[in-house]
């Protein structure tokens, strides 16, 4: 209910005075007039504004409120650690003053937790985020916030979180990375309960305050061996999906030769290609609801970046045809059993695929790094690059996907064969 419409209930009810609903009297005036000749009582004003928002309250608490045959009256109340507490007091007033009080607290002095909740949901609801994301930052926040989600949001200080952040580098061997994702929802909540006006220190501030260094994360190192298919491999895994064609291979083999992200392909429909092309619009998210993984198709890709034209090579023009007479009355391509193929399904197929060949397991990414890796090794135009891998610019293709995919004999053998290396054996 808006102020002016509240006024005129009140003027209404008390007969204080009419307005003709012809007269053109704005309703700011209206309210100056009223307020100038004492026509409104500020008293009586408060008083209902104040029951208002005790009804607004008691209304919104879940437990009800009864007398009990001693005479007395009750109701419960939330507890974290008990689920929610009996409360007792002699008249109904009390009761609920104290019901009041509780939520009144709640919404002025919530948790730590209960600010990112909210925060972490309603960028859900406002379609910031997806479901997955959604579930990664509460994953996130469980595993770091366990206790200082508890704290209640202004009795923590700039320093309490600059501290606290610190100290979850080494307790949890942190990377970069991991420290990264902390980081995220950490402003994020942060900033919400600044514009709420729960706490008042500079949040950008925070960050810039603290004491961490690129030394302090633990460093991953992976051999390249274990990022791409080396010039040995691909030979060996490409020959034996060819010879053994179906769906789940045909999906891989896709992969190799686009580099597309293994959710782009799963969410592929007939509509999207066209010749020995394809639109990459979509791709597959996935996240736990009711303690089941849920996949579903989320209508954009990973990055803005990630909407292009996938080209298929001239010599593989026979696979773009392959896949068009899969499935040809289903709306996706890669189904079975009436059901979309997911990224999970695909995975364990390279998985075993691997093995059968006899090379060292990669995920469906590491297609996509070998992908990255040979159209560098050759020299192809910067925007092409990035144009095929979807990426924003160049550097994050040389920087995350550039490997060495030559093997220990041809390194050698390259390094063996520079002039400054090559001597006579000395013979006695």
């Amino acid at each position: 209910m808006s102020l002016i419409n509240f006024f005129s209930i009140i003027f209404k009810e008390r007969n204080v005075f009419k307005i003709d609903r012809k007269d053109k009297i704005a309703n700011n005036d209206v309210l100056q007039y009223a307020v100038e000749n004492g026509m409104i009582d500020l008293a009586y004003v408060r008083e209902q504004i104040e029951m208002n928002k005790r009804k607004e309250v008691l209304e919104r608490h879940p437990y009800k409120i009864w007398e009990g045959k001693d005479g007395k009256w009750y109701t419960y109340l939330p507890n974290k650690e008990k689920g929610r507490v009996l409360k007792k007091r002699s008249t109904e007033k009390e009761v609920e003053d104290i019901v009041i009080e509780y939520w009144k607290e709640q919404m002025e002095n919530p948790t730590v937790e209960e600010v990112f909740s909210e925060w972490n949901n309603r960028r859900l609801k406002l379609g910031k985020i997806s479901d997955a994301t959604h579930l990664r930052y509460k994953q996130t926040f469980n595993r770091h916030f366990l206790e200082f989600g508890k704290r209640k949001i202004k009795s923590i200080c700039q320093e309490d979180v600059e501290e606290f952040l610190e100290e979850q580098i080494p307790e949890y061997d942190l990377t970069s990375k991991a420290f990264s994702n902390l980081k995220t929802i950490t402003r994020g909540f942060l900033k919400r309960a600044k514009k709420r006006k729960l706490i008042d220190f500079n949040v950008e501030e925070l960050f810039q305050e603290m004491d961490v260094s690129d030394s302090d994360f633990h460093k991953v190192i992976h051999e390249d061996y274990e990022e791409v298919f080396d010039e040995d491999e691909m030979p060996k895994i490409m020959e034996y999906l060819i010879e053994h064609l179906d769906m789940s291979n045909i999906a891989i083999i896709l992969m190799f030769v686009t580099g597309a992200r293994i959710g782009e392909i799963v969410t592929l429909k007939h509509s999207d290609f066209n010749g020995n092309t394809f639109k990459i619009r979509r791709t597959e998210t996935r996240y736990k609801k009711d303690g089941k993984y849920v996949c579903e198709v989320k209508d954009f890709p990973k990055t803005h970046a990630g909407v292009r034209t996938a080209i298929i090579p001239n010599e593989y023009e026979w696979l773009a045809r392959k896949i068009q007479l899969l499935n040809p009355f289903e709306e996706y391509i890669f189904v079975k059993n009436g059901k979309r193929v997911t990224t999970h399904s695909i995975r364990m197929r390279l998985r075993r695929v691997c093995d059968k060949v006899g090379i060292y397991r990669k995920s469906p990414h590491k297609i996509r790094k070998t992908y990255g890796s040979i159209l560098l090794d050759n020299h192809i135009d910067n925007q092409l690059i990035i144009g095929q891998m979807g990426h924003t610019n160049i550097l994050c293709t040389e920087t995350h996907y550039h490997r060495n995919r030559k093997g220990i004999e041809k390194k050698s053998s390259i390094i063996s064969s520079i002039p400054e290396f090559q001597s006579k054996m000395i013979t006695s």
